[in-house]
């Protein structure tokens, strides 16, 4: 006689865990991607490679071409003439001017 009981508990169990699995997998693939992550500081005073690749998005070793190509990218989305801030584009300007090698970081305009 409690067998069957037995039985039917685990089968009832089974479901309830099989649902509440499913319900699980769909929220996780329901959820938001994830955003990158952004440096959360501020400029210094004198930009050194290290925050000009932090600025512009990519490492300090990278080659001249790809550097002008990601500088292109960020001032795009930055540029004054398109609603972006003139301090901001100045940043991204004198990080590719200091990524590249062509000044020492000696401090923006502003």
């Amino acid at each position: 006689m409690s067998t069957p009981l037995l039985a039917g508990l685990a089968v009832a169990a089974a479901a309830y865990a099989g649902r509440y699995g499913i319900q699980a997998w769909q929220a996780f693939k329901a959820r938001p991607p994830r955003m990158r992550k952004f440096y959360e500081g501020g400029f210094q005073p004198t930009m050194t490679k290290r925050e000009a690749a932090l600025i512009l998005g990519v490492r300090e070793s990278t080659p001249a071409d790809k550097i002008k190509e990601a500088h292109r990218r960020v001032m795009v989305a930055n540029h004054p003439d398109a609603g972006g801030s003139h301090y901001l584009a100045s940043k991204i300007n004198e990080a590719k001017d200091v990524i590249l090698g062509k000044t020492k970081g000696s401090g923006s305009a502003f």
